[in-house]
């Protein structure tokens, strides 16, 4: 029970990563804060059924006020905030001359723009408490310049994410490094998982050519990522700060 009396807020609590994560940290005592669009009563009964605290807060990530008054409202109603994890994220297909502005803007605010507000914050009641965590989600992609080989086929390229995605993780990637910086006076630690592919809604038309280019043979699972973010939320992770921990099946290394 390494998060017994402790309390995390997780965003995108609903999507496979953010709920796998959500019922790791319970599965240790951690009470949960839930921010999505469409909180699950699933996931809620599930934290319950494991003897935690959940809490409910309904918001858009790419609204920075209803972000804000939801992450407020989370740690006042947990008794303060030890931990966020920012899981709330969207994709998007297709190649970049047919990206049109709209999509662009969408993908950038919620994966991006939405990390950075629900980061913001955060810092508060973090400080408050007198330091903690902040787990971000990135990607590989924002490492590899995408997965689809048009030049081998293109229809790889309509099934696997795009440019608006692949930039937005790689901010979230770099707000990782900078907030790092800032907030470790104040005993706060920031890092990222950086997935490779993770069987899930997201990756349902994944083609099946790029993952049998993964060299363990599969996509990953969203408990293995959670149990990535659990590991840099917890003690053992005290001076580990600034890090993109990649999560890949070994389809990328740097």
């Amino acid at each position: 029970m390494r998060f017994d009396g402790r309390t995390a807020i997780v965003t995108g609590g609903n999507g496979s990563i953010g709920s796998a994560v959500a019922r790791s940290l319970a599965a240790e005592g951690c009470a949960i804060g839930l921010i999505d669009l469409q909180p699950s009563s699933e996931v809620v009964a599930d934290i319950e059924r494991l003897g935690a605290q959940a809490v409910v807060f309904p918001a858009d990530v790419a609204n920075a006020k209803a972000l804000s008054a939801a992450v407020r409202g989370a740690a006042q109603a947990l008794g303060g905030l030890d931990i966020i994890v920012n899981a709330a994220g969207i994709t998007s297909f297709g190649s970049a001359a047919a990206l049109d502005e709209t999509e662009w803007d969408r993908v950038l605010a919620i994966n991006l723009k939405g990390v950075f507000l629900a980061c913001q914050a955060a810092i508060a009641p973090l400080r408050a408490r007198g330091g903690g965590r902040i787990v971000n989600i990135g990607s590989v992609l924002a490492k590899n310049g995408g997965n689809a080989r048009p030049w081998i086929d293109p229809a790889e390229q309509n099934a696997s994410a795009n440019v608006a995605y692949g930039v937005s993780k790689a901010g979230v990637h770099a707000l990782t490094s900078y907030l790092a910086r800032e907030l470790a006076p104040f005993g706060i630690t920031v890092n990222c998982v950086s997935p490779g592919p993770i069987a899930s809604p997201m990756t349902t038309a994944f083609p099946k050519s790029l993952a049998s280019l993964i060299p363990l043979g599969r996509l990953g699972r969203p408990a293995e990522v959670a149990a990535a973010v659990k590991f840099l939320a917890s003690d053992e992770a005290a001076f580990i700060t600034g890090e993109v921990l990649d999560i890949n099946g070994g389809s990328w290394s740097d």
